[in-house]
């Protein structure tokens, strides 16, 4: 049986007189990816996450592994062969969570033919002994046979390649565990409100403020780290006043739609939309997602809603190649990832020209910031910041060890037996039924998302609301808005036993998560 971890030994750990290595801000990819290498070197670490874990950007991307094929038409090849090595090694180290997954991009030129297909043959050759698959040439007819609703008229063929899927916020929570496994404190709901600093003016703590009771800590640590992804001009801004955004967020929209519209395995890529971006229609778990576009906005917020015009260009692009392709009313949901991309020098409006690569930063005041990146590269995005907190700090300079580190949940003899695509342990949830048979209860019809999931995502993944549990802990609020209102009340009365709350408590929390859900709906 697994240890969960408890919030309220977690809490403990903050009175203690612990002086920190590091302090971690932000509960993301790069935030928890960044605790699972420091733990993982013997490092004191304490993350702490302002929502829930992975609440924003890091729970709404389109679910890609990847390298970027993109890139690589714009030359940036470093950057792709960088993407590709740690794609390799999130296939090794997460299998419960991610997977290969076959694109095809359908063409309707012989020289579009030729111009893809030699640019994936390079695509393969760059990532070397972590190759995945071989990329070939496809006949009209073989296009129509994988991809039956697709637009036939001058249909010439496709190309078949091959990345990876993962489940984002699936695997956000097992870093987490990993994390807690090899010592750090994590606590969700946990909010930096002041750095402290010496009278040299280095940062040397922390003051962090409870959420759910209002509590405040006073943490010393010897480094802390901002990686509070579009968030982390706000963090620069509690260090200098003076700071000028470091950051242009870019907003990417999808659409989730029935997997009827696809009808099959393999994916949708649109290399060159009408202006020029990239589009995909990539079957999850029993859906298809229909993303990103990818536009710069000038405010960034935790809860970004997709714009009725990029609602519009999807399901416009979409008319273009499938038949018959999907209208407004077969929106099961709608989200929106906020990406944290360097800002451009100018005012060129373009997410081309935006950085796609992360940065560290060393502030004055020793604040070792990271941003950019994505959530392919979060483990080599981890290494490079614990290596800057070493030398900022004056730690014993230990070597990073996660490029062969099993990741929670893919340790071979119960990975194969027991996990799936979610991450989640069945052999513990179907214990759980067995001991009490009313949690073999769905939690709404066409779903097979059970009561016992529920209990056991309090017990081991530091659930508090309901909101965590159906957008995060299960991915319901992004497969099918809707069903998962209809969820809503089942899953906070057996949240409220679970953790000792009240009628009150589960009438505000539905009422909350119905509000939230609103916004994945049209």
């Amino acid at each position: 049986m697994l240890a969960g971890i408890n919030r309220s030994d977690q809490l403990n750990k903050l009175k203690e007189s612990i002086i920190w290595d590091m302090v971690i801000i932000g509960g993301g990819a790069t935030g928890l990816g960044t605790a699972v290498d420091a733990a993982s070197r013997g490092f004191k670490v304490l993350l702490i996450e302002k929502y829930d874990f992975a609440k924003g950007t890091s729970s709404k991307s389109t679910k890609l592994v990847h390298g970027g094929v993109r890139y690589l038409a714009n030359g940036d090849i470093k950057l792709v062969m960088g993407a590709l090595r740690e794609r390799g090694l999130i296939f090794k180290n997460a299998p419960h969570v991610s997977s290969v997954q076959s694109f095809i991009i359908p063409v309707y030129s012989i020289y579009s033919k030729l111009k893809y297909l030699i640019g994936l043959k390079l695509y393969d050759w760059l990532a070397g002994k972590l190759r995945i698959g071989n990329s070939a040439g496809l006949s009209k007819d073989d296009v129509i046979k994988k991809l039956p609703h697709i637009n036939q008229k001058n249909l010439k063929g496709g190309i078949l390649y091959y990345d990876g899927q993962f489940d984002d916020a699936r695997l956000a929570v097992n870093l987490g565990q990993t994390a807690f496994e090899h010592g750090a404190t994590i606590l969700n709901y946990m909010e930096a409100i002041e750095l402290h600093k010496n009278e040299t003016g280095k940062i040397n703590g922390i003051t962090i403020r409870d959420t759910e009771n209002q509590g405040t800590y006073r943490i010393h640590s010897k480094s802390v780290i901002n990686a509070t992804g579009v968030f982390v001009d706000d963090i620069l801004k509690m260090d200098s006043p003076s700071h000028k955004n470091l950051v242009r967020p870019s907003q990417g929209s999808h659409i989730v739609i029935d997997q009827k519209f696809l009808d099959g395995h393999d994916a949708l890529m649109i290399p060159e939309t009408s202006d020029g971006r990239v589009l995909f229609g990539v079957p999850w778990h029993g859906k298809v997602l229909l993303g990103t576009t990818d536009i710069p906005i000038n405010e960034h917020m935790i809860e970004p809603r997709p714009m009725e015009d990029e609602i519009k260009f999807i399901l416009k692009t979409a008319d273009s190649y499938l038949n018959p392709a999907p209208k407004r009313e077969d929106i099961l949901a709608i989200y929106a990832g906020l990406r944290p991309l360097a800002a451009p020098k100018d005012d060129d409006e373009s997410t081309k020209e935006i950085s796609r690569d992360h940065k560290l930063i060393r502030s004055e005041s020793d604040l070792v910031t990271i941003t950019g990146g994505k959530w392919t590269t979060y483990r080599k995005m981890a290494e490079d910041t614990v290596n800057m907190a070493i030398q900022v700090a004056r730690l014993k300079d230990i070597p990073c060890r996660t490029k062969h580190l099993s990741i929670h949940g893919s340790t071979p003899d119960v990975y194969h037996a027991h996990w799936n695509l979610y991450g989640k342990d069945y052999q513990a949830i179907q214990q759980l039924i067995q001991e009490d048979d009313s949690l073999r209860e769905l939690l709404v019809e066409g779903y097979e998302y059970n009561a016992a999931e529920v209990v056991w995502a309090c017990r081991y993944e530091m659930v508090r609301k309901v909101e965590d549990f159906l957008a995060r802990r299960c991915r319901l609020l992004l497969l099918d808005a809707k069903a998962s209102m209809i969820a809503a009340p089942k899953v906070a009365q057996l949240m409220a036993k679970e953790l000792g709350k009240t009628e009150e408590w589960i009438q505000e929390e539905v009422n909350q998560y119905i509000e939230l859900a609103k916004r994945y709906t049209l």
